[in-house]
This record gives C-alpha cells, sequence and structure tokens, in this order.
C-alpha cells in the first residue's frame, strides 16, 4: 500500500509544474518505449523533475524512519530527527560554507552542513559523558550543544549580512539544487541507514522498557541504543545536508501509520519509510506548484502540515494522562 502511495505520488511529482507533462508520456520515457517525451520536455523530466522527486522522497524516507527510532530511543512520541542538535550543527556547517567560500558554497555545502551535523552529535556524546549514557541525559546535552551551534550561527549571519539570504532560505529547507550527483552520494547513507534500522526493528522494542527488562530479554540495551542513535542520525544528517532544514516529518509521518496500521511502531519502519518519503514529494509537489511559477520553502509547506499535528498530539497524550 505505502509502496503503491509512494509511486502514485511520484508520477504526479514529476508531472505537474509550471510545465505540465502527460503522465503516458512519462512512463514510455522512462521505460525506454516509442512515443515518450522529446527535446526540452525530456530534459526536464529526467535532469530536473525526477532527480528531484527522487531526493524528496530520499530526504522524506530518512526523516521519517529516524523520527520512529528517535521516539523509541527516547521514549517520547514526540521526539524529532534534530535531537541531539544534528540540526544546529547541520545549520552551523551550512552558515561557514556561505559565509567562508566567497558564495560558491554549492559543491562544498552538503560537505560542511553533513560534517557539522556528525560532529554536534559526537559532542552531545562527548558531553554526555559516555557513549552509553541514558536517553534522558543525552536529549539535555543535544540540547545544549544545539543551543551553543546556534548562537556561532546567529553571530556569523550578523558578522556576514550578505549570507543572511542564502542561509534561511537553506534553513527553511530547499530541493532546487537537486541534481543526480545529490542523489547518488546520498542515498548510499540514506538507504543504508534506513536498512540497518529496519533489520534491527524486532530488537527496538526492548528500548521501550527498563534497561534491567531489556537485559532479562537478552538485549544489551546500550549497544542497541548506540547502533539506532548513529544510524538515526547518519540519516538525518544527510538529509539535512542535502536538502536543508524540513521539519515534523520525523513526528507527523510516524503517528499517522501507527494510527492507520495499529501496529507497534517498530514493527512498521518499511511502511514509515515509504510514507515519508511520499509526505515529502506531495509537499515538494506543493511547493512548487501552489505559488507557481514562484516557489515555497518546503519546509513551510511541511510546517503548516506538521504544526497543528504536533499540537494536536500534544493534547491527546495530556487527555490520556
Amino acid at each position: 500500500m505505502a509502496v503503491a502511495l509512494l509511486l502514485g505520488v511520484g508520477l504526479l511529482g514529476v508531472s505537474f509544474g509550471p510545465i505540465h507533462l502527460h503522465f503516458d508520456q512519462i512512463v514510455k520515457t522512462l521505460v525506454g518505449a516509442p512515443g515518450g517525451l522529446k527535446g526540452q520536455d525530456r530534459t526536464l523530466l529526467l535532469d530536473l523533475r525526477l532527480p528531484r522527486v527522487i531526493l524528496a522522497a530520499l530526504v522524506g524516507g530518512a526523516l521519517a524512519t529516524s523520527g520512529a527510532v528517535y521516539q523509541t530511543v527516547f521514549r517520547n512520541p514526540l521526539a524529532d530527527p534534530y535531537l541531539l542538535g544534528v540540526a544546529a550543527g547541520a545549520g552551523l556547517g551550512a552558515t561557514l560554507a556561505f559565509t567562508t567560500t566567497g558564495g560558491n558554497v554549492y559543491g562544498l555545502l552538503p560537505i560542511f552542513s553533513f560534517v557539522g551535523g556528525i560532529l554536534a552529535v559526537l559532542t552531545s556524546f562527548f558531553i554526555s559523558g559516555k557513549f552509553f549514557a541514558e536517553p534522558n541525559t543525552l536529549l539535555l546535552s543535544g540540547i545544549a550543544v544545539g543551543s551553543f551551534a546556534t548562537a556561532i550561527q546567529t553571530y556569523l549571519q550578523q558578522r556576514h549580512s550578505d549570507a543572511l539570504r542564502p542561509v534561511y532560505s537553506w534553513i527553511l529547507g530547499e530541493l532546487t539544487a537537486a541534481n543526480w550527483r545529490v542523489v547518488g552520494w546520498s542515498s548510499i547513507y540514506i538507504l543504508s541507514s534506513i536498512a540497518i534500522l529496519i533489520s534491527i526493528s524486532k530488537q527496538l522494542d526492548g528500548l521501550m522498557l527498563s534497561d534491567e527488562e531489556a537485559y532479562s530479554l537478552g538485549i544489551n540495551p546500550h549497544r542497541l541504543r548506540i547502533i539506532a542513535v548513529v544510524a538515526a542520525t547518519l540519516a538525518t544528517a544527510t538529509a539535512v545536508s542535502a536538502s536543508g532544514l524540513i521539519g515534523f516529518v520525523g513526528i507527523v509521518v510516524p503517528h499517522l501509520v501507527r494510527g492507520l496500521t495499529r501496529r507497534v511502531t517498530n514493527r512498521s519502519l518499511a511502511t514509515i519509510a515509504f510514507a515519508g518519503a511520499a509526505f515529502l514529494v506531495l509537499a515538494d509537489l506543493g511547493a512548487r506548484t501552489l505559488l507557481s511559477p514562484a516557489e515555497l520553502p518546503i519546509g513551510v509547506i511541511t510546517a503548516f502540515v506538521g504544526a497543528p499535528f504536533f499540537l494536536f498530539v500534544l493534547r491527546n497524550r495530556r487527555m490520556v494522562r
């Protein structure tokens, strides 16, 4: 079901835009059959829209799966993939790219933001005192690291006012620079991370218990927590470096899938990944078409959907308590 949804939304994503492409011609072009697109329309499909849709699917799958895993690891249904300072670290890395390269950033931006996100997470682990820290300790460390990275980022932006606009555009999320090169390197990290998380999904249920109970089931919670956090963070950092900061996907999609399937979140990670991919492809379609020919930042679309959803989930939790 989720795979069919992704394929349908993906077809819509490559079809609609300022220039409309017909479904039958798209399919013929993709399968190499006669009667496909030619000339500029073919270039538009293969070099612009198709890599953008695939990148949106990769980023959406990464953020949704990471969100589900973070919610298990931190035993908090409102946990977000940008915990442990990964978003702030990536934002600081992107700001450094904009302020130190003289404006020629697009080859270096993914590298700077990726390294910034990973370094922020490693710093969170270091501050927590040990790699096998308790979830709450890691969470507080991540908040501290994120605040510090944001402070440095704000300082750099004020010192380099010419970088304010591109940095804010990146922070709101964008897929305008999507190409096959970005799709290629990001798919390696994202798909590998998701595969690792799905492979340990059955064991992740043990993290919802106390560490003593997990040990009694033959699960090493410290080791499992490290694997889960590292894989989820790698997927998140890669997504952020490829597309900027896109919020709420990791909260909205896992809750929707859990509500529709009535299954434990960790048993539905594959479904969550496909649903997250479809969600972000659809959000990107809205970003490209709502104000066509102008384009909205994709983060605005996800926030428009996600913020009310977050408040709804928060309210229901309070009512249950």
